[in-house]
């Protein structure tokens, strides 16, 4: 085995006393691609940081090529040979390619930019990624997947050794992640040592040669792909062991009877964003989307309430044809979402609790139907107390709360809509345990009272514990449905070979 292209040993950091990073090890090697694999907080982005010379690392040894360095910004990183490429394309649309290419080091002549000679080698690296483009025109006017080649043209431009690539499939369909892969094995083949970062499984036995675990912020192993299974890998970024179970021996209860679907997806999809997916909510139905971080949770609550609408399939609601092109149109429907970032997406942190609950209310009646300060202070109060809001009073700036206290008065701002579906992203995230049951018993509740609930989080415990039934989702695909059953079940089906 050749010695590896670029060595990490013993790696910490450490952010306001929090351990990032602990004792960290990875080797790439090149002619290799690793796949660096991991659930939200274990460490990965951190990890590319301290390599690409964002942080500093507070401890351990980096080599590359056998000497040691210590990148001291992205620049310096890439001078050295290592050049990333991130989720989002970093580029400048307003540019040409070839200006993105060579933003920084346009080659000149005579103390200017020779346009010519930068065209030419800008066509030379796309060629070498089988892409033939016109160089010249605006980066803007040409799609996301050749966006993310021409990012990796840049990052090649500089005769780079080690290639990261953070997310680099998040906006691509089907067919443009193969493109991309076959790009990447033409690099791998070329000498580069590749790291690839994702969430999405299948890909990771599609490309890659070797996978490092990070849980916690601590390495669990380096693996080679060929001798890892689905499952192993699961269980070590889970921390729990999947024990062997024979066919057909996961839980499974007979359907009881419900009525007819509230709501019904049929094949809906959109492209880049989530598979053909079919699906069905009850009244009086919770149903739980399980899946790893990336498996297509929260793309399919936003697809449904239309934050990014659909453009294949169907989607019926009792029973009728539906069109759900923006959130209006699904509140309309009697659909409401607690989005996942409550912070970012949900509160209005200079507004009042009481403005926050009533903000979709008057959303829904328009601007010419005020509801009156007296029905605003009256309905808020009548939820702060239902819902165990622990606040001074109605008009305490909301983000003077805590942060389960602030997930409830979301809670609340829907709940005042009367809503039919009620879509929870992650409603106990970063929240308190006693936080935590008192929201899970309100969905229940809700639950009981006929209201349908779909309820996504990353807790698979939470998600087995408040469900109904739980959809399984893989790769922004559902790959099966459980009626009852335990953790061990849901990790199975997302293990199952597709």
């Amino acid at each position: 085995m050749a010695e590896p292209v670029l060595e990490l040993s013993g790696v910490d950091k450490r952010f306001l006393g929090v351990h990032a990073l602990h004792g960290v090890g990875l080797r790439l090697f090149p002619g290799e691609v690793h796949a660096l694999m991991g659930q939200n907080g274990a460490g990965k982005s951190t990890l590319i940081k301290v390599l690409t010379g964002v942080y500093p690392a507070d401890a351990g040894t980096m080599r590359l090529g056998g000497q040691p360095i210590a990148p001291r910004s992205p620049l310096d990183a890439q001078r050295l040979g290592i050049s990333t490429v991130y989720q989002e394309v970093n580029l400048c649309p307003n540019l040409t390619v070839a200006e993105n290419v060579f933003a920084g080091r346009y080659p000149r002549k005579a103390l200017r930019i020779d346009w010519t000679a930068m065209n030419q080698q800008a066509r030379e690296l796309l060629a070498r990624l089988n892409l033939d483009i016109d160089v010249t025109r605006l980066l803007s006017g040409y799609p996301v997947a050749v966006q993310q080649m021409v990012a990796i043209a840049r990052a090649l431009s500089v005769q780079s050794r080690v290639l990261i690539l953070d997310e680099p499939t998040s906006s691509l369909d089907d067919d443009e992640v193969q493109r991309l892969f076959a790009v990447l094995r033409r690099l791998r083949d070329e000498g580069i040592a590749i790291l690839f970062v994702t969430h999405f499984l299948e890909q990771v036995y599609a490309l890659s040669d070797r996978i490092t675990v990070l849980r916690n912020g601590e390495l669990v192993g380096e693996y080679l792909a060929r001798e890892l299974p689905t499952p192993a890998l699961i269980a070590a970024m889970v921390g729990r062991a999947l024990p062997e179970r024979p066919a057909g021996a996961a839980a499974s209860q007979q359907q009881r009877e419900r009525a007819a679907p509230l709501v019904e997806l049929r094949g809906l999809a959109k492209k880049g964003v989530m598979q053909p997916t079919d699906l069905s909510v009850h009244p009086g139905e919770v149903l739980g989307l399980g899946g790893l971080l990336g498996s297509g949770r929260t793309e399919l609550a936003q697809m449904l309430f239309g934050l990014a609408p659909a453009d294949r399939g169907e989607l019926r609601v009792k029973g009728e044809a539906a069109r759900v092109t923006c959130p209006s149109a699904a509140v309309k429907l009697g659909m409401a979402l607690c989005p996942e970032d409550r912070k970012t997406d949900g509160i209005v942190a200079e507004l009042s609790v009481r403005e926050n609950i009533m903000l979709a209310l008057q959303a829904r009646r328009g601007l010419w139907r005020f509801i009156p300060m007296e029905e605003q202070g009256a309905m808020a109060e009548r939820f702060v107390k239902a819902l165990g809001i622990k606040t001074a009073d109605i008009d305490t700036p909301i983000a003077r709360l805590s942060g389960g206290n602030q997930q409830k008065a979301l809670l609340a701002r829907w709940l005042a809509t009367h809503p039919e579906l009620l879509i929870l992203d992650e409603p106990t995230r970063g929240i308190d345990v006693a936080a935590k049951q008192e929201i899970m018993d309100e969905i229940l509740r809700l639950a009981g009272e006929g209201m349908a609930v779909l309820f996504i989080s990353s807790e698979i415990d939470e998600v087995v514990r408040v469900s109904d039934r739980i959809a399984v989702l893989r790769d922004r695909r559902k790959v099966g449905e459980l009626q009852g059953g335990d953790e061990q079940d849901v990790y199975h089906l997302i293990a199952a070979q597709a």
